[in-house]
C-alpha cells in the first residue's frame, strides 16, 4: 500500500502466508481498518521524543503507524510466532524506521521492566485481559506517563466512569489510583478481523499523584475489593469482613468521615484511601 499502512487485503494476505489463524483465547482481534489505524496514532498524541509501549500488535497494524511518529515501539506479544512475524511485516512495510522496533515476546502480566524505559502505552489490548494489563503496566513502569488503549466499550464505560455511576466499580477506582482517565471515542466491530459480538471504544489517561495517604495501594485496593464483592451491600455491610465485623466496618467509616450507610459505587478513590488507613488492629 502507498500509505505503509495494512488494509483487509493486506492482512488478509499476510495471515495466509503465514497460516495465521487469530486466536479467541489470545483475545486477537486485528484491525483491519486503516483510517481507524491512523485515528488512533493521531489521537495517541505521539511526538518524537516518546518510547511507545504497544501490547498484542499481532500482524503490526498499529504498530506501521506509530513507528514514524515517535523515538521507538515496543512490542510485546504473548504468542511467539506473531512476534516472529511481526518483524517481517515491519521489514516490508516501513523498513525506514525497523531500527525503532524492539520486539519483546513475553506476557505483559508477568513483565516487570522493558529493555528501553516506555513513556506511552497505546495499545489495541485484548479484551480478556485488558484492565489487569493496565493496571499492571502502570503499578511496574513508572516512566509510563499516558496512554491510550482500546478496550471492548463496555469496559472503556467502567474504567472512565463518574461516582454515583451504574457502572463504576473496582476497576474504575483502582485506574483512578493512578491515573485520570477518559472516553477518546468508539471503535465499530467492523473494522476487526475476525469481527468481535461487541463495539470497542478507546480510553486516553494520564498518570497522576496517588492520593495522600498513609495506607499502602494494596491495603486500598483490598478495601476496594471488598467495597465491590456485593455491590448492593451498603458499606458497613461490605466491609464488615475486612473490619473483623460490622461494628468495627461502622466504626472505621466513621472516623474515615464516609457514611456507613453509603455505598461502594458513591466514593472516589481519596475516600477509599482514607477507610483502608482506618483499619482495625
Amino acid at each position: 500500500m502507498s500509505s505503509g499502512l495494512l488494509g483487509p487485503a493486506e492482512i488478509r494476505a499476510l495471515a495466509a502466508d503465514f497460516r495465521i489463524r487469530p486466536r479467541k483465547s489470545l483475545g486477537q482481534n486485528f484491525v483491519v481498518d486503516a483510517n481507524t489505524v491512523r485515528r488512533i496514532a493521531a489521537a495517541a498524541e505521539l511526538t518524537a521524543d516518546d518510547v511507545v509501549l504497544e501490547v498484542g500488535p499481532g500482524l503490526g497494524s498499529l504498530t506501521l503507524a506509530m513507528l514514524p511518529l515517535a523515538a521507538a515501539v515496543v512490542a510485546v506479544e504473548i504468542d511467539p510466532f506473531l512476534a516472529a512475524t511481526l518483524e517481517g511485516v515491519v521489514g516490508q512495510y516501513a523498513q525506514e524506521h525497523k531500527e525503532k522496533l524492539e520486539i519483546v515476546n513475553a506476557d505483559a502480566l508477568r513483565i516487570d521492566s522493558l529493555p528501553v524505559a516506555p513513556t506511552a502505552l497505546v495499545a489495541n489490548l485484548p479484551y480478556n485481559v485488558a484492565v489487569p494489563v493496565v493496571l499492571h503496566l502502570l503499578a511496574v513502569l513508572p516512566s509510563l506517563q499516558r496512554g491510550l488503549v482500546m478496550v471492548q466499550k463496555e469496559v472503556a464505560d467502567r474504567l472512565t466512569a463518574a461516582p454515583g455511576s451504574r457502572v463504576y466499580g473496582s476497576p474504575t477506582v483502582k485506574l483512578a489510583w493512578w491515573a485520570a482517565a477518559r472516553r477518546a471515542g468508539p471503535v465499530p466491530r467492523a473494522v476487526f478481523w475476525p469481527v468481535p459480538n461487541v463495539d470497542s471504544g478507546l480510553v486516553a489517561f494520564e498518570r497522576r499523584t496517588p492520593p495522600e495517604t498513609t495506607a499502602p495501594r494494596e491495603a486500598v485496593f483490598a478495601v476496594v475489593d471488598a467495597a465491590f464483592a456485593q455491590r448492593r451491600k451498603t458499606l458497613r455491610a461490605a466491609l464488615s469482613g475486612w473490619a473483623g465485623s460490622p461494628a468495627a466496618a461502622e466504626a472505621a467509616l466513621v472516623a474515615a468521615g464516609v457514611d456507613p450507610a453509603t455505598r461502594g459505587e458513591q466514593l472516589d478513590v481519596s475516600a477509599f484511601a482514607r477507610i483502608a488507613e482506618r483499619q482495625p488492629a
